[in-house]
């Protein structure tokens, strides 16, 4: 297991090094700079050119690589003009909201997906199985942003259930309980909106896979034992149909990340997301360069993870 983790490791390596330079040349290639928008537009020409050349933007594109590349090694992506913060101090302030939110959203997918899997796959055909097919089809056809909207609607603005904005309640004090609580109420609602959409793929996927398994040949032999039917579905249909969903669960991780955004978004909730579209519109690039350096990095880790939990899940696949 260690071996395979150490290789992994090693070879995602030349991975990261391809994605940073992409990274790097599609930041340069995007139009205007930095300075473009973010000062008073009554400045000069030669003062303008003095700001790029100070901040090395004048440099040969090897030379702002290499100085780029460097300092994020050493976890300085330099300074964000729009936040005028450095740049892994936002991106840490942002990261424990969207992780927050990440972790509900899949801790509600899967309280949603597997009951709803296991009723639509052992029976298949069915009233329910129907119901169930048509919520994932649904589910499907829809964008995430626009469910969002509708949940935040009905349950923000008609209900007032939850609160329509932000992360935490203005004037608490960090670290106290009420601040505590009002984070997870600011939580909820975006997470849930976003389980009830992405869920759709995983409740399929077990869908089929309890069908699969329930017509093989082990599971008659098993029938055939007197091996009764609640038995026949928890310790062989069930067992065997999870290792599929198991090994997803690198890629859901990164999913849920990636899918944060419109959410983010729609919520006004400040988490990575959000934080992505700012940079992109705002051009900060030192801060769009970093959160695409560390996407690219999660779906490394992400990869990786999903093999070693579908080996462990899984006793017939060996690591070594």
């Amino acid at each position: 297991m260690w071996k395979f983790i150490i290789r992994r490791m090693l070879i995602a390596i030349p991975q990261l090094f391809v994605l940073s330079l992409l990274i790097f040349f599609l930041a340069s290639l995007m139009p205007g700079d930095p300075f473009t928008g973010l000062i008073d537009p009554s400045i000069t020409a030669e003062r303008l050119e003095e700001l790029r050349e100070a901040h090395g933007l004048n440099d040969p594109w090897y030379q702002q690589y290499t100085r780029w590349i460097g300092n994020a090694l050493q976890g300085d992506f330099g300074q964000s003009f729009r936040f005028k913060m450095p740049v892994s101090e936002l991106i840490g302030q942002r990261m424990l909201n969207t992780a927050g939110l990440g972790i509900f959203t899949l801790v509600f997918s899967y309280l949603i997906a597997l009951p709803l899997g296991i009723i639509s796959g052992r029976y298949n055909d069915s009233w329910a199985d129907r119901v169930i097919s048509g919520y994932t089809y649904l589910g499907f056809a829809i964008p995430s942003f626009i469910f969002g909207l509708i949940t935040l609607f009905v349950f923000g603005f008609n209900l007032g259930w939850f609160p329509t904005g932000g992360s935490v309640t203005p004037g608490l004090e960090p670290g106290t309980f009420s601040y505590f609580m009002s984070k997870i109420h600011h939580m909820l609602l975006p997470a849930m909106s976003l389980a009830l959409i992405t869920v759709v793929s995983t409740v399929q996927y077990l869908r089929s896979e309890i069908i699969d398994t329930k017509h093989k040949e082990f599971i008659q032999t098993a029938r055939a034992k007197g091996a009764s039917e609640n038995r026949v579905y928890n310790h062989h249909i069930f067992r065997n149909s999870l290792v599929p969903i198991a090994a997803f669960l690198g890629y859901e991780i990164v999913g849920v990340l990636g899918g944060t955004i419109f959410i983010e978004m729609v919520f006004s909730f400040p988490g990575i997301g959000k934080l992505v579209i700012d940079s992109l519109t705002n051009r900060d690039y030192s801060v769009f360069s970093a959160l695409l350096l560390l996407s690219g990095f999660l779906s490394i880790v992400g990869t990786m993870l999903s093999d070693i939990i579908l080996s462990i899940v899984d006793p017939r696949i060996r690591i070594k």
